[in-house]
């Protein structure tokens, strides 16, 4: 199995019918977008695509329709976190059934354990597949924190290739990227910052709403024609901003929604931004094409 590299956007999950179901159509379609727009790498049911608010039979259909639909035209990475490593396990193998590419885990959250407990966590998702599982870092929510001293401990466990960090501290970048390890930027705002300090690759919500011009950034930077990239970046700046500025997952949605993506309003309890906020989207979007 080839490595993973590259712009890996966690596709928005659109709805129909005020949220009572899933718009599969919207669906197939954003995926297709994002491929032609040069995206690397498809996630599904990650954060961005609101997860938590999905039912587990929601997240498997997800993730069937997209390895379907994307047939080797991009990578495919799905998001199989649970509470209990058992269940965890299940929804890796079905990942890895479906043809994911590798399976996105997170440390057990809400009390969860510490490094032995989630050592041992990620173990058993690795003896049950043989498909790449990338650890995701987002210690605000999970709080346990996969330090590059403790990631160097997990990459000792077979299976355990990647991880997407989210702290938003660039010096996480920089020493992961310095051991040797394949991290994932999981801060839009950092994208830059990342891939010219050694990050493998961009976990971008923003790509929702950029794709082309992303992987343009990607392009730019893997040439080393950084004065070209800073200038792509100067574009991408106010909404990559804006996303960890304001609910992200509403920013998002809309930045989609206004650049030809239709995913519509996030599942409640999340409600839609105000106008005034509203306006703030539209502005980043402009920029884009400034």
């Amino acid at each position: 199995m080839s490595k993973l590299e590259g712009v890996c956007v966690p596709i928005c999950t659109p709805f129909r019918d005020n949220g009572a179901a899933l718009d599969i159509p919207a669906f197939e379609a954003n995926i297709d977008s994002l491929i032609g727009n040069g995206v690397h790498i498809i996630a599904v049911n990650g954060g961005t695509g609101e997860f938590p608010f999905l039912s587990e039979p929601e997240k498997r259909r997800l993730a069937e329709v997209a390895c379907k639909r994307v047939d080797g035209r991009a990578r495919v990475i799905v998001q199989t976190s649970a509470i209990r490593t058992e269940d965890a396990v299940e929804n890796s193998r079905h990942a890895e059934g479906v043809g994911a590419d590798a399976v996105l885990v997170l440390p057990p959250y809400f009390e969860g354990p510490g490094e032995e407990g989630v050592r041992w966590h990620y173990e058993q998702v690795a003896r049950a597949i043989k498909t790449p599982i990338m650890a995701y870092n987002i210690p605000v929510y999970t709080q346990f924190d996969i330090t590059p001293e403790v990631f160097a401990r997990f990459s000792e466990i077979d299976g355990v290739d990647y991880i997407k960090d989210s702290t938003a501290d660039p010096s996480r970048i920089e020493k992961l990227a310095g051991q040797g390890a394949k991290v994932f930027c999981g801060c839009d705002f950092l994208n830059f910052f990342a891939l010219v300090n050694g990050a493998a690759g961009l976990f971008t919500g923003s790509g929702n709403v950029a794709p082309a011009q992303i992987r343009r950034l990607w392009d730019l930077v893997q040439s080393k024609d950084y004065g070209e990239a800073e200038k792509v970046w100067r574009r991408l700046q106010p909404i990559s901003r804006l996303l960890w500025t304001l609910p992200f997952n509403p920013v998002a949605k809309a930045g989609s929604d206004m650049t030809g993506r239709k995913v519509g309003p996030c599942r409640m309890p999340v409600p839609p931004l105000k106008a005034e906020e509203m306006k703030r989207v539209e502005a980043a979007v402009a920029a884009l094409s400034a």
